[in-house]
């Protein structure tokens, strides 16, 4: 990057992982980040000046303040961020800028017009955001061991539970219900300083549409997904995992998609690895599934089968470059990605198991350490 081309990014780090990934510093209101060649910076409020110098990746952290005196006397009245953000890029001489594809349109607009030129970089906005090092691989690992424990609590909650008149209830007689079940996983995930939303406890028809995150009673002898895919809030790092149980007995179609479902997985584990094509992979499962006899499509007006991404990269943000699917893109040494086939069909139920694996030189390997059962 030549010394008058930057990096500017202007948003809250607490909820734009570019920002975090980038400063390493979480802060919930709106501050600046300019990286001009290897130099970084930051523009925060007096608020947030020493925190920032103490707990932020930036070389130099700058007070918004100082600005702000600049650009009043330069527009002789009280400004906005944007134009305090324009002080500070002139003061460094800098002109041409590259922004991520979420920046602020009203910012954009304010810089070009005050005589700034723009380049919009689509995602991933880092590319080394892709390839995990070795301390985000054992921050996402601490996360995915949080997640399992908290699900295999929920899990036992349903192994241990009673059955009757079809449907579950607790020791104390009290039903057990996708609600209770996710307040379960939440609070667990909660106690290890884990934040989870939208957890997934599904069942029966519900488990047929893959982001239906469940509601009421949970039934015997029918599909329970679980979908658990939670932040730590302190290293800001994600896991994701799902699994399928049915509480007693699985009909003899359901249990037939389980094991094609697993069988799906076992066929990304073999096939992935650096250099290998993620939408090759993806079409290698679309075919493996129709070939057991499990064919996608509408019937009825709702998608049944096969119907969403093999998997996605997770980091910072639960859903992240790379993804296993129909998108072209090639995995990479240090990707960690997820490999969640299913399959949907309503009257029967749906089915998916999720894994996250760290793409290596020779392969894949898999972080995941939950155990798959069917009937508990």
């Amino acid at each position: 990057m030549s010394n008058n081309k930057a990096i500017l990014i202007v948003a809250d780090s607490e909820r734009d992982s570019n920002m975090y990934y980038a400063t390493g510093f979480s802060a919930p209101d709106t501050f600046a980040f300019i990286q001009r060649s290897s130099e970084r910076f930051i523009i925060t409020s007096d608020l947030e000046l020493d925190r920032a110098k103490s707990q932020s990746k930036a070389d130099t952290v700058l007070s918004f303040s100082k600005y702000e005196r600049i650009a009043k006397k330069r527009n002789g009245k009280a400004t906005g961020l944007i134009d305090i953000v324009a002080v500070a890029l002139k003061e460094m001489k800098i002109i041409k800028l590259q922004v991520p594809a979420n920046f602020s349109i009203e910012y954009a607009d304010f810089l070009r017009k005050d005589g700034f030129k723009l380049e919009v970089k689509k995602d991933p906005f880092f590319d080394s955001r892709e390839v995990k090092n070795d301390e985000e691989k054992g921050d996402i690992v601490a996360t995915l061991r949080n997640t399992e424990k908290a699900l295999e609590k929920a899990i036992d909650c349903v192994r241990k539970s009673i059955v009757k008149d079809g449907f579950l209830f607790s020791s104390r007689n009290r039903q057990i219900t996708s609600e209770s079940i996710r307040n379960i996983i939440n609070v667990e995930l909660m106690k290890k300083g884990c934040t989870a939303k939208h957890t997934i406890v599904s069942c029966g028809e519900q488990s047929c549409e893959p982001h239906n995150v469940g509601h009421g009673p949970l039934r015997a002898n029918e599909s329970i997904i679980f979908d658990v895919f939670p932040k730590d809030e302190k290293t800001g790092y994600y896991a994701d995992i799902s699994r399928t149980i049915v509480k007693g007995k699985a009909s003899r179609r359901l249990k037939k998609m389980y094991k094609a479902v697993a069988s799906a997985q076992e066929l990304v584990f073999k096939s992935a690895g650096n250099g290998i094509s993620g939408d090759t992979i993806h079409r290698k499962v679309m075919k493996h599934l129709t070939s057991l006899g499990f064919k996608t499509g509408k019937a009825k007006g709702k998608m049944q089968g096969f119907f969403h991404g093999t998997g996605h990269g997770v980091g910072l943000d639960v859903h992240e470059p790379p993804r296993i699917s129909k998108v072209k893109c090639t995995l990479q040494t240090g990707n960690i990605v997820t490999v969640e086939p299913g399959l949907y069909y309503p009257g029967i139920g749906g089915v998916r198991l999720e894994d996250m694996i760290l793409i290596t030189d020779d392969g894949c390997r898999n972080l995941t350490k939950s155990p798959k059962v069917l009937e508990v």
